[in-house]
């Protein structure tokens, strides 16, 4: 594995039972992906459902992940402390994203969105970078504004 740091996405809560559908619709979205090792639930493993994903790397667009479910009780799920962001050289690329990945249009808001699990995402051209740093400070300043 060449990535030293791998993010892991834990379901839990109402989207426990959802990783290995989660990591297959990503893949459907991401050029460059593969699932890599899936461990699951045996039986008598409580309160985790049997068949469930224990354990389960993949990488979307080369960059490795890792996912789990958990059905134990937890006080947290998916929200915007954590995001994911896409670089988008063409708007054909934000758009491919966007319409694939924005499940929640009460979150899409200045470039991110929510996906139908809750994770976050901000779906970035690459020419923003470009013009919020413009010499022409007046330029760069039109760039933010809503």
């Amino acid at each position: 594995m060449e990535q030293t740091i791998v993010p892991k996405l834990m379901f839990v809560g109402d989207i426990c039972g959802k990783a290995e559908d989660a990591i297959n619709f990503y893949q459907s979205i991401f050029e460059d992906s593969k699932v890599g090792t899936i461990f699951r639930y045996g039986a008598g493993q409580k309160p985790d459902k049997e068949g469930t994903i224990m354990f389960a790397d993949f990488t979307l667009g080369g960059h490795y992940f890792a996912a789990m479910d958990s059905a134990h009780n937890h006080n947290f799920t998916f929200n915007e402390a954590i995001s994911f962001i896409i670089n988008c050289e063409t708007k054909e690329e934000v758009d491919h994203y966007w319409e694939k990945l924005s499940a929640v249009p009460e979150a899409e808001q200045c470039g991110w969105l929510k996906d139908k699990y809750g994770l976050s995402w901000q779906v970035v051209p690459t020419a923003l970078s470009e013009m919020l740093n413009a010499p022409d400070k007046e330029k760069s300043a039109r760039v933010s504004k809503n």
